[in-house]
C-alpha cells in the first residue's frame, strides 16, 4: 500500500479489509485533509466530523449516498452555490429520500417517521424481538454450527423492522423476498458508473405502496393505518410515495447496520471467549459491550455532504462545491477523543460518545432500535451457546486468519461469519 497521496479511497480494494491505518496516515497530515482524488476533503477528526454534521446551513446532504459522483449541469462556481443546489438536487440519485434532504423537507420527512419510532412502539416492537431472537435461533442452534448473518444477523434485523413498520406476521414470509436483494451502494472500483446512484430501494418502494394504499382506503387498527393517515407538523397529508419512502428507507438502513453491528460483536466474542463468560454472568455490561463494538467497527464507513458556502472546518478554508467526506470510523478512533482507540475496551466510560450512527440532524433515528436488538440478541444467544468460536475451516488458524468485507467505500461490515459453538440443551 502506497502513502496516501497516492492511495485513491474510491477504487483501491486493499482498502476494505482494514482501512483503518490509512485513516490515520490521514489524520496524521491534517483531520480535514484535501485528498488528490475527485476534489474531496476528507474529515477523519471527532470533533471536527461534530462540525460539519450540525452546521446544516454551510454543508448539504445532497451527496450524502454518491459522494464526489454527485454531479450538477452547471459548474459549481463562486461561494456561495446554495441556489444551484436548490435548483437541480432532484437531479441527483436517491433525492426523493430523507437522508439526501436538507431543512426544511428533511425535518418535515424525519418528523413523520419520528410519528412511527415512538417509546410505546420500540417496547411493542421489543417484546417480538425476544420471541424472533428464540425462533431465529432454533433454526440452527442445534448444529452447533452457522454462518451467522445469513443464519441470524440480516433475517432478524429485516423481521424486527417489519415488525416495527406493522407488516402482518402473515407477510414476513413474503417479505424475505427483499431480504439480500438490494446491491450495496458505493462499490469499490465502480468509478463514476451509473449504478452509483441508482434507487435499490424501487422494489420495495412498490411493496409499500400497495399497504399505505390499502390502509388509507380501509384503516385498520394497526401500525401501517397510524403510519399511512400520520400528517405532517403543518397537518398535511403527504402524499402516499413519501410515506413509501420513509417506510422502505427505513427497513434498509435499519437492517443493514444492524446486521453489521451484530456481526462485529460476535466476531470479537468468538476471538475472546473470557468476556462470553464475563457477560453470561454480567448481563447489564452489554449495552456498553454493544456501544464499543459500533465505536471500533463503525457500520457507516463514509458519509458525505457538498459544501453549499466557503466556510471553515478545524482552521481548514473548504471551498463552495467541495464534496466532504466524514471518515465515522476514523472519527471513531481519534487518540485525541478516545484512549488506545484500536484497543477494543468494554468498560469504556466514553463509549457512548462515538458517532457511529451520525450527529445532529441527520443522527440515525433507528440508534435506539438497533441498541435493543443487539441486547436482546446477545442476551439470547449467551444464554443458548457454550464456546463460541471461529470456524477454522473458514477463516483460518488463530496465528492466520481470514476475513471478508463488503466491498464497498460507503459500508464497513463482514460478508460472512462462520461460527461452532457448544449448544445449550
Amino acid at each position: 500500500m502506497g502513502d496516501w497521496t497516492t492511495i485513491d479511497f474510491f477504487n483501491d480494494e486493499l482498502l476494505v479489509e482494514d482501512p483503518y491505518p490509512y485513516f490515520d496516515e490521514l489524520r496524521s497530515q491534517c483531520p480535514v485533509l484535501a485528498l488528490p482524488h475527485l476534489g474531496v476533503v476528507a474529515v477523519t477528526g471527532y470533533e471536527e466530523l461534530h462540525e460539519v454534521y450540525r452546521d446544516t446551513d454551510s454543508f448539504s446532504s445532497c451527496n450524502s449516498v454518491v459522494g464526489p459522483f454527485a454531479t450538477f449541469p452547471v459548474p459549481l462556481e463562486g461561494d456561495d452555490v446554495s441556489e444551484v443546489v436548490t435548483l437541480y438536487r432532484d437531479q441527483l440519485p436517491m433525492h426523493e429520500h430523507m437522508v439526501t434532504m436538507d431543512p426544511p423537507d428533511h425535518t418535515r420527512e424525519r418528523a413523520l417517521l419520528m410519528r412511527l419510532i415512538t417509546p410505546k412502539r420500540l417496547k411493542e416492537n421489543e417484546a417480538f424481538m425476544w420471541r424472533l431472537a428464540d425462533e431465529q435461533l432454533d433454526t440452527f442452534v442445534a448444529k452447533g454450527r452457522c454462518e451467522f448473518i445469513s443464519a441470524y444477523a440480516q433475517p432478524f434485523a429485516m423481521l424486527v423492522v417489519a415488525d416495527l413498520l406493522g407488516v402482518p406476521e402473515s407477510d414476513h414470509d413474503t417479505f424475505r423476498q427483499f431480504f439480500g436483494m438490494s446491491r450495496k451502494p458505493g462499490r469499490v472500483g465502480a468509478g463514476d458508473e451509473h449504478e452509483q446512484g441508482e434507487n435499490a430501494l424501487a422494489g420495495l418502494d412498490d411493496w409499500f405502496a400497495r399497504y399505505i394504499e390499502d390502509r388509507r382506503r380501509e384503516p385498520r387498527q394497526d401500525v401501517l393505518t397510524q403510519l399511512a393517515i400520520a400528517n405532517y407538523p403543518d397537518g398535511t397529508t403527504p402524499p402516499v410515495t413519501a410515506v413509501v419512502r420513509t417506510a422502505t428507507f427505513l427497513f434498509a438502513a435499519g437492517q443493514e447496520t444492524t446486521a453489521r453491528l451484530l456481526a462485529a460483536a460476535l466476531k470479537h466474542l468468538a476471538e475472546h471467549p473470557d468476556l462470553q463468560d464475563e457477560l453470561r454472568e454480567h448481563k447489564e455490561r452489554i449495552p456498553n459491550f454493544i456501544e464499543e463494538a459500533l465505536r471500533i467497527e463503525s457500520p457507516v464507513k463514509a458519509d458525505f455532504r457538498l459544501a453549499k458556502r466557503t466556510t471553515t472546518v478545524g482552521d481548514v478554508e473548504i471551498k463552495a462545491g467541495t464534496p466532504v467526506m466524514m471518515l465515522n470510523g476514523a472519527a471513531n478512533r481519534d487518540p485525541r477523543r478516545f484512549e488506545c482507540p484500536h484497543e477494543f475496551k468494554i468498560d469504556r466510560e466514553n463509549a457512548l460518545n462515538h458517532i457511529a450512527f451520525g450527529r445532529g440532524a441527520h443522527s440515525c433515528p433507528g440508534g435506539p432500535l438497533a441498541r435493543a436488538e443487539g441486547r436482546v440478541s446477545l442476551e439470547r444467544i449467551l444464554d443458548r451457546t457454550r464456546d463460541i468460536r471461529l470456524s477454522e475451516d473458514h477463516h483460518g488458524p488463530r496465528a492466520d486468519r481470514r476475513f471478508a468485507y463488503e466491498n464497498t467505500w460507503i459500508l464497513r461490515g463482514l460478508t460472512n461469519l462462520h461460527l461452532e459453538f457448544t449448544p445449550v440443551a
